[in-house]
Formats: structure tokens, sequence, C-alpha cells
């Protein structure tokens, strides 16, 4: 990564403060951010879906200051993101119950790392064939 990067230190600062955010888009629109009936409080996975992300959104501000210092987290952000996406997908048309997340956090992890994927694919220098 070359340069300054302004756009992917935003793009990491803003998600990874979404990311501090699940646990009450959960209480207040569990069909799109939780995967059972009831509070989220009630959950036995869902304290630690928000303990993973709320230390992954903490490292993503972290890394805004230096992005190119924490290429190999940012990637694993986009990645993971386009995975667990996937997974959610999955799983939203094959329980009927749980297709709010396809309007939920289906769409905002894919935005995720399509936004932070193209961001760092921007700011990495590209490699002559040639050399």
């Amino acid at each position: 990564m070359t340069g300054k990067t302004p756009l992917l230190s935003a793009a990491l600062a803003i998600f990874g403060v979404a990311f501090l955010l699940l646990l009450p888009l959960g209480i207040l629109w569990p069909s799109g951010w939780a995967w059972h009936q009831g509070s989220p409080l009630a959950s036995d996975y869902y304290p630690m879906i928000i303990a993973f992300y709320s230390t992954l959104g903490i490292f993503m501000i972290r890394a805004a200051k230096d992005p190119a210092a924490n290429a190999s987290l940012i990637w694993f952000v986009v990645w993971s993101s386009v995975a667990h996406s996937l997974v959610m997908a999955w799983e939203s048309f094959r329980t009927p119950m749980m297709m709010g997340h396809l309007v939920g956090d289906v769409p905002v992890l894919l935005i995720v790392a399509a936004v932070l994927g193209t961001l760092m694919s921007r700011a990495t220098p590209r490699v002559s064939a040639s050399t």
C-alpha cells in the first residue's frame, strides 16, 4: 500500500463501530440480526458472536490509523465476511423463518467485504510481470 488511504481508514472506522453495535441491533431488530426466537440475550451463541465481532470491531478501528500495517487483518475481515454471509444466506433459505437476514446481516457483511476489498485493491501497488 502506498500513500494515504483516507477512504480505507474511514471505512475501517465506520465498519468497526458498526460491529460494536451488533448487540443493540440484535435487540431492536432480532429477525435481521439474531438467529433464534426471542431475545438475543437468551441465546447460547449470541454472546459469542458479540464477543467476536466487538473484538474485531475494536481492531478495525485501530487498523484505521495505519491500514498498510494491518493488511492481513483487513483481508481477514473481507474474506470472513464473504464466508459468513454465504453461510447465513444458505441458512436463511434452509429455514424460512430466518428470511429476514437476507435484508439484515447478510447484505451488510457483503457490503463490508465489497467496500474494504475494493479499497484494499486500490491501495495495494501492482507488481509488474516484467520485474
